[in-house]
Order: C-alpha cells, then structure tokens, then sequence
C-alpha cells in the first residue's frame, strides 16, 4: 500500500486512514476483530473525534485495541476537538486542554499522534492555539498537528503564531464533491463549478505539504447520500463506475476510491466503513491506476463540466 508523508515531516502514514465515527454500536468481539483485520494489512491509522457517539466511539476503541493485542508503538492514533455539540465550536487554550486529556483517557493512551483542530472558532485567537501545541507539544502529549475544514487564510492565520507544522487538512472529497477541483479548471467562469468555496484549499496544500485526508469519499453531499449504487441522481456515474470495474476486474466501491488516489496531491482517504469487505474494496481501489481520461470520464459523469 501507498504511504503518505505528510509535511515532509518523517510520519508515515498509510493512504488509507480508519475512521471511527460509526463503531459506536458494534460489539466488542467485532471491534477487536475489525482492528485485527486492519492491523494486519497495513491499516494503521485510526481517526477520532471527541465527539464521535458522544465520547463512546473513543472509550470502546480504548478498550478494544488492548484486546486485540495491539502494541501503542505500531499504531497511530488522530482524534480532533474543538466541536461543543449544538452550542459553539471553541479553540481556546482551555478547551484544546480539556478535550486532549479526556482523549487520551478514552484511548488509553499516553499521547496522540496526530490532534487535529476539528472546525474553525470565529472566536479563535491564535496565540491561545500556540499556546494549547506548545504544551501539548512538550508535554508529550500530541506528537503532530493539523487542521480540519479550514481555508488557507485561516491556515495562515493559524502560522502567524503556531510554530509546529500543521501537517494536515481534513476535507469533504468525492468525485461529486469536487468543488475544490472544480473551482481550479472552471477559473473565471460564470458557472457553478466557479465559485470559490474553500479559498483555493486544494492548491494551498499541495503547493505546502499538506496533506488532504479526505471524508465522506463516497457521499455525494448532505441531501443526496452514497452516490454509489441506485442513487437516481447519479446514472451517469454509475455506468462509468460499472464499466471501469468490469475493465479493472473489480467493483464500482474500489473505482470510486481509486478516482481519489489518482489525485497527484496524494490524499489520504478516510474509509469509515465497519465492513470487511468493503474496506477490502477500498484497499483494491488504492492498488488501481486510473489514465487521466478514465479520471475525467468519471469527473464528467458526475455532472461536472470542462469549459
């Protein structure tokens, strides 16, 4: 499988990261088992958030990876902070303390590899969030840091006065969910694939190491769901996915997730799936090259446009 370097930093990281956010409701036996699967190809980053089930997705994952006899070294675990649930989102110093320690509780753990700030404060000062790394930093505590949903000038913001690198940015990405590739070909356009929404999130990352994590691969946005499969806004799209599975010998799930791996920016994708065997699928469609016009075909067949 593919590895990442995110930020030239000397972390390696698999092209496929583990999200946790759906483990709420499953059974112990199927978390240790689920974990062991991963482990054993090469799937060694799991991605948290304080808020995933409430805390819980966190305190069962802590209880499971011990069980599955796992050792901390060969794993690498990211969680995220900043979301208060239908109140605020809060990047204080205070908050980025509070929430890391009830975090590493959870996991059982003495430190994270990666703390991700999950969305931006309007409220943000950044001198408070240097202060939280600095820390959480020397501490030991969180060994890399990043960011989540944010634009370049709030990254910036950020640098002025955080001094770690901020290895990541965790996005919304799919062969619908293109804006932030749409945006950089439909360039002064009066169309809607023109309009900016991210500040040039896309280019910003890749022309400074960023690497891009990539969630929801699969959905198509809020409204409309998993594209994949017998979406009716999508028929297009799942006969170019259905044909190149049937040229590639494998499975619509896999082409989907090979169209984001072709990205030259080098994503890493976030697979939140419980389901061997479509992680599986995901795994196949890391090991797949597509030629830049399959890539386009599938880009077009999602209703996007070339100028």
């Amino acid at each position: 499988m593919k590895k990442l370097n995110p930020g030239k930093s000397g972390l390696i990281i698999p092209s496929i990261a583990i999200g946790c956010m759906r483990i709420a409701d499953m059974e112990e036996a199927a978390l240790v088992s689920h974990i062991s699967y991963c482990m054993d190809h090469g799937l060694n980053f799991f991605d948290h958030a304080d808020i995933y089930g409430g805390g819980k997705c966190e305190t069962i994952f802590g209880k499971a990876w011990k069980k599955a006899g796992c050792k901390r070294e060969d794993m690498m675990f990211q969680s995220k902070c900043g979301i208060v649930p239908g109140i605020m989102y809060d990047l204080s110093a205070e908050h980025i303390f509070y929430s890391v320690d009830n975090i590493l509780k959870r996991l059982d753990t003495d430190y994270l590899d990666v703390l991700l700030l999950h969305r931006p404060d309007a409220l943000m000062e950044p001198e408070e969030v240097a202060k939280a790394f600095d820390w959480l930093e020397q501490s030991g505590k969180v060994r890399y840091f990043g960011v989540s949903n944010q634009r370049p000038s709030q990254i910036e913001l950020l640098k002025k006065c955080v001094r770690q690198s901020l290895l990541v940015d965790q996005l919304q990405f799919s062969i619908p969910f293109s804006n932030m590739a749409a945006a950089g070909m439909e360039v002064n356009m009066l169309t809607d694939g023109a309009i900016d929404r991210d500040g040039g999130i896309l280019d910003y990352c890749h022309l400074n190491d960023i690497t891009i994590q990539a969630w929801s691969p699969f959905q198509s946005g809020l409204a409309k769901g998993i594209f994949i499969g017998d979406n009716e806004n999508y028929p297009e799209l799942n006969q170019a996915l259905l044909d190149l599975s049937r040229k590639y010998q494998t499975t619509p799930t896999a082409i989907a997730s090979a169209w984001i791996f072709r990205h030259p920016a080098d994503i890493q994708m976030i697979a939140g799936t419980t389901k061997i065997s479509r992680l599986d699928e995901i795994i196949r469609g890391s090991e797949i090259a597509l030629t830049r016009e399959e890539w386009y075909r599938l880009y077009l067949a999602a209703g996007h446009m070339l100028p």
